[in-house]
């Protein structure tokens, strides 16, 4: 199996623009926990969008999300592999819906948001599992990660509502 992945590795160009962002700007490539690596590479462009009026990240977010839909669907395509671990657009979006409900800009609450969109993005629980099995192609790549992002920024916009109360 490894070979395989190796080989769906090979077929990437960092060149084509799709390949480039599909693999969060090659953080993906990582041969340790790429999931993970994506997730912390998403944090210096959140921190940038984090400045912006919320419309406007609310924006970028809706264009990630349908341009990541194409970008994860033709690299799997061109890797020959649903879902590859290197492919990480996924985990920029779920980072950047996750980052939207912190309460406070702090490292702190970063590092909060961080932990717990990782936690449902490894573990996932119903109905995070189930997209994540029934949904095919670019959505179904994307779809997973977008989901666990809304229920981490769920938890951690209560959270700051109950510890400010």
């Amino acid at each position: 199996m490894t070979r395989n992945k190796d080989v769906a590795k090979s077929r990437l160009r960092m060149g084509n623009p799709w390949h480039l962002l599909a693999t969060g700007f090659g953080s993906g490539l990582s041969p340790y926990v790429p999931g993970t690596m994506g997730s912390l590479a998403a944090i210096p462009f959140w921190w940038l969008m984090a400045r912006l009026p919320q419309d406007l990240y609310s924006l970028i977010v809706l264009v990630g999300i349908s341009t990541g839909v194409y970008i994860c669907h033709r690299t799997a395509k061109d890797m020959g592999v649903h879902d590859h671990g290197s492919i990480v657009w996924d985990e920029f979006i779920g980072m950047w819906i996750t980052l939207m409900a912190i309460p406070v800009n702090s490292w702190q609450w970063v590092l909060a948001g961080f932990v717990v969109f990782r936690i449902f993005d490894m573990w996932k629980p119903w109905p995070i599992r189930w997209f994540d099995r029934n949904v095919h192609g670019g959505m179904g790549i994307m779809v997973d990660d977008i989901i666990a992002g809304v229920i981490s920024a769920a938890l951690l916009y209560a959270a700051g509502a109950w510890l400010a109360a």
